[in-house]
């Protein structure tokens, strides 16, 4: 969402309202910040849930023996090491980042995983993606959407190189569905996470901006539409963990 103020356009930076082309710089730092600290605090974070949720998405990829897949703002490689293990030693998958320092995290955890032969790593900006049309058989996105300026570009760029037949899946924290669960999240989105990042991560202001992202990303329906509106068929989303997180999946046909 972008707005205009005195001929500037704005966009958000979780609750704040920024220059639309300071983002990517302010949200690049943010991660520079917690790249170090960024695994341990998942598995706080979460209770350890975003390894299942990723799992999820891995098993929902369709990938065989030998298919391409591309990790959009791959982080430290979680979706990226199921991929490789999905398109075996035949296949391929394309680490992509936009921050330096979470590809160089991401592509040292693959390493150490043994992952060398069948995996390649480029600094990407998701919102123009410097590959050719047509060449994965999917494409993967998890928890970086939100983070992006301009969500409807990426999407559209993320459609431009699926072959057909392919698809597009996007982890993503979303609205919780039922409104008891719904309170308790925002309590602990904002109360607790920024103090756990104070003390895990020495960081409180990156992870208040983390949960304030969460709170201006689009709900379920939302994103669903967004995905139809930039080309994607046959689009749905699976709800985990009461809708705290939500897989949406869409197909280039």
């Amino acid at each position: 969402m972008t707005d205009q103020k005195d001929n500037v356009t704005l966009t958000d930076f979780g609750f704040a309202s920024i220059p639309k082309d300071e983002k990517k710089s302010r949200v690049r730092a943010v991660f520079d910040s917690v790249a170090e600290q960024y695994d341990i605090m998942n598995d706080v974070m979460s209770l350890g849930l975003h390894r299942l949720w990723k799992r999820f998405v891995v098993a929902q990829s369709g990938l065989k023996t030998g298919q391409k897949a591309l990790d959009v703002a791959a982080g430290s490689g979680d979706l990226s090491l199921g991929l490789l293990k999905r398109v075996g030693p035949t296949g391929r998958v394309i680490v992509t980042d936009i921050n330096t320092a979470m590809l160089r995290r991401g592509r040292d955890r693959l390493v150490n995983a043994g992952m060398v032969g069948n995996v390649e790593y480029a600094e990407a900006d998701a919102e123009n993606l410097p590959f050719k049309s047509k060449v994965f058989n999917c494409v993967t996105i998890g928890f970086g959407l939100r983070n992006l300026t301009d969500k409807s570009l990426a999407l559209r760029s993320m459609r431009r190189v699926l072959k057909p037949g392919g698809r597009v899946l996007v982890l993503e924290f979303s609205k919780p569905n039922f409104g008891l669960l719904d309170r308790f999240y925002d309590m602990y989105s904002f109360q607790v996470l920024p103090k756990l990042g104070q003390l895990l991560a020495n960081d409180a202001a990156s992870y208040q901006y983390l949960a304030e992202s969460i709170r201006k990303h689009p709900d379920q329906e939302q994103l669903k539409t967004l995905m139809v509106e930039q080309g994607f068929e046959r689009c749905r989303y699976y709800n985990l963990s009461g809708g705290i997180v939500s897989v949406h999946v869409g197909f280039r046909l």
